[in-house]
């Protein structure tokens, strides 16, 4: 949603330019040549200081070492004002121009996750985030196409929510997501008649720790993925006891969600299940989620295909 001139103002953010910002500005700006140069980057890196200490405040978490913007090298032939956000991406730091816009450089790389303007009054020590946007264009960004600062959190809350699904369709190259191990790596050899061996298809476990209701003992998620076709693929989903454990709790709740929420099936173990089974097919590019439930305790684990 795009915001007034006057609803941004009313929700933009100020925080205190710190002289650890001060210090590292002046430091990257005096190995600049031209005074123009010197301007740009000092400017810049406290645009990228602000934002960084806003998301350290948000905890959300940072790497700014490992941004262009901390690169001696890329001030000398690039305009760079960018921060990483560890696991999302780069987001761009820009200092407002004079009027109401901020000016993107055509260097700027396409793979930005957005960028934030920062009003930056040295003189009173104070940068104000304004507001940010979620595409980048070369040229002059004006404030009227500007989200609010309370939209961003929300943008990146849902940039981390992707970025912690695990991917399906990779297992079929052999791409695993870290936590998912060989079933014969996490569950006890107890149960040898257990079929796991699909033709064609990848099988993969994770232990889910479901808190202090079962002390000392998570459950194990297993999931096999078998290609039907070049478009949907058939998914087994299985829970059971780990460790040296024979049955799972009584009334642990195991569901299927669709991307919006919703359930769409359901089973419930009942004493002395020694494991429970969903199976369904799904689409390439879809998205689901597998929830735990026993008691109080909840845990989702996020898909896609």
């Amino acid at each position: 949603m795009i915001h007034s001139t006057k609803n941004l103002e009313e929700k933009s953010i100020p925080v205190a330019i710190t002289q650890a910002a001060l210090q590292t500005a002046r430091l990257f700006a005096d190995q600049q040549v031209t005074p123009e140069k010197k301007k740009q980057v000092y400017l810049n890196t406290l645009a990228v200081c602000a934002v960084n200490d806003y998301m350290e405040m948000m905890n959300i978490s940072t790497d700014p070492k490992a941004s262009d913007s901390w690169n001696y090298a890329m001030h000398y032939y690039a305009d760079v004002a960018d921060l990483k956000l560890s696991g999302l991406g780069h987001l761009e730091c820009r200092p407002l121009a004079s009027g109401n816009f901020c000016y993107i450089p055509l260097e700027v790389p396409d793979d930005r996750i957005g960028v934030v303007v920062v009003e930056l009054d040295i003189e009173h020590q104070i940068a104000t985030l304004i507001g940010f946007a979620k595409t980048l264009k070369a040229g002059e960004l004006l404030f009227n196409s500007l989200e609010t600062i309370e939209d961003l959190l929300a943008y990146l809350d849902s940039l981390e929510s992707k970025a912690t699904e695990v991917k399906l369709s990779y297992w079929l190259q052999n791409i695993i997501d870290a936590g998912w191990q060989p079933i014969s790596e996490i569950l006890a050899p107890k149960t040898p008649q257990l079929a796991f061996r699909y033709r064609n298809g990848v099988t993969r476990g994770k232990l889910i720790d479901m808190g202090i209701q079962l002390p000392g003992q998570s459950l194990t998620l297993v999931v096999t993925l078998t290609p039907k076709n070049s478009l949907e693929i058939q998914l087994k989903l299985q829970v059971y006891p780990s460790g040296e454990q024979t049955y799972l709790p009584n009334n642990l709740i195991v569901k299927v969600l669709d991307e919006k929420g919703t359930t769409i099936m359901e089973t419930r173990t009942i004493r002395g299940s020694t494991h429970v089974t969903l199976e369904f097919n799904v689409e390439i590019g879809e998205r689901f989620s597998v929830n735990l439930e026993l008691g109080d305790i909840n845990v989702t684990e996020k898909f896609v295909i």
